[in-house]
């Protein structure tokens, strides 16, 4: 498993911009460029799995701080 690096509000704008792009390739399918909505399935993906791998890469982390 990969370790978990995008926090809460990351997460959810994630979820959020990759939904939207995957809402503006089924309404504006006939487009040009449509298939650039496509896009959206990486922070979809980034999002649902709380995991970033350019986040790994770059050693960043948008989890709080687990103090125990």
């Amino acid at each position: 498993m990969l370790k978990k690096n995008v926090g809460t509000i990351d997460r959810a704008l994630r979820i959020i911009l990759g939904l939207a792009l995957l809402a503006g390739f089924f309404f504006n399918s006939g487009g040009a460029y449509s298939w650039l909505y496509l896009i959206g399935i990486i922070p979809l993906a980034t999002g649902l799995m709380s995991s970033c791998p350019l986040y790994s890469m770059f050693g960043i982390s948008t989890c709080p701080i687990d103090r125990k």
